[in-house]
């Protein structure tokens, strides 16, 4: 009897499902059911996160990626341009200045004298206020004349190369709104010569010898790298060529030119603060008054659009184009 019941509870025992591991199994299944799940939401949380990133690397380099073009400009034929034509328009500007004698000086003192009544008028006349509030500063002084001589030129040539190297179909379009700012600039100091402050109590050859003003010319004290009172400055430079200001006319197409397709942050800041400074170092030097800036912003201004204009017009060495994508024949219906 008693081994019977043994027997029995030996076969119950080996016949009873072993609850581990039947729970292990499903343990398992629900892991294994699990681990699918959480890999699907990774990998689609993946892309989500990495979306974002790729769209704006993308962004970045749309502007660089180099496109094709129809034309090729050509370094040669560009130095021979820009020298032809400066050497020109340095010919001209001269011709019309300050060589030409006492009916020129004295329509340059008559429209200085109209400037600062205009200035005065509207309550704006400070150049010689923000003068003096530095003059006493040598080393100061001397950076904005180097300033003045130094960046109207290696700013713009730098714009220009960055176009060309970089952007060779806006660089056709942003030469040409640039060779036409300068001529503009030039029938502006044909028309309208203009006595710098500089020259307004100078008694040399070129000024008015008024001592009611007394500006410093600042080339000259504390100096600079050059004077326009050197013997070889006043041979090849007009003196009255001040309205519009050329150097305000180039710095804010460089800002115009150059932005757009600056990258980083910084550098589109300090390309923005570049007029102003130039603004500041054309004031505080005395071969401005701040009505020759608005001249300058105006002449881009038209410039702008008659160059955009112009540079469509001009064959593609010139001014490269996107290459126009062939386009795809509609098909025929029967």
């Amino acid at each position: 009897m008693m081994a019977s019941r043994a027997a029995d509870v030996g076969t119950d025992a080996a016949t009873a499902p072993d609850e581990d591991s039947t729970a292990g199994p499903r343990g398992a299944e629900t892991g294994a059911a699990a681990d699918p799940r959480d890999s699907e939401t990774d990998a689609a949380a993946g892309p989500r996160g990495a979306e974002p990133r790729a769209a704006e690397t993308a962004r970045l380099d749309a502007g660089t990626a180099p496109a094709p073009l129809d034309g090729e400009l050509r370094w040669w034929t560009e130095v021979v341009l820009v020298l032809v034509f400066y050497g020109v328009y340095t010919l001209i500007r001269n011709q019309f200045g300050s060589e030409l004698g006492s009916a020129v000086k004295e329509a340059a003192i008559a429209n200085a004298y109209d400037v600062i009544a205009l200035e005065r008028a509207v309550h704006l006349f400070g150049e010689k206020g923000l003068q003096d509030l530095f003059i006493e500063w040598d080393l100061f002084i001397k950076f904005w004349n180097i300033f003045y001589g130094f960046c109207h030129f290696a700013v713009t040539i730098g714009v220009m190369l960055l176009l060309y190297l970089r952007h060779p179909a806006r660089y056709g379009v942003q030469r040409t709104v640039l060779a036409i700012t300068t001529a503009l600039a030039l029938v502006g100091f044909a028309v309208y010569p203009l006595m710098p402050p500089r020259l307004l109590n100078d008694c040399g050859p070129f000024g008015a010898c008024d001592t009611t003003y007394s500006y410093v010319d600042t080339l000259v004290d504390p100096g600079g790298f050059w004077s326009f009172n050197s013997s070889a400055m006043m041979d090849i430079s007009n003196q009255y060529a001040a309205m519009p200001s050329l150097h305000i006319a180039w710095a804010i197409w460089c800002v115009v030119a150059a932005v757009p397709v600056l990258r980083r942050r910084w550098t589109r800041l300090a390309m923005m603060s570049y007029p102003w400074l130039t603004l500041f170092a054309v004031m505080v030097t005395a071969n401005h008054y701040w009505i020759d800036a608005v001249g300058g912003l105006l002449v881009v201004a038209v410039a702008y659009p008659a160059g955009v204009l112009l540079a469509r017009r001009l064959p593609s060495w010139l001014a490269p184009r996107p290459r126009l994508a062939p386009s795809t024949p509609r098909s025929v219906r029967p």
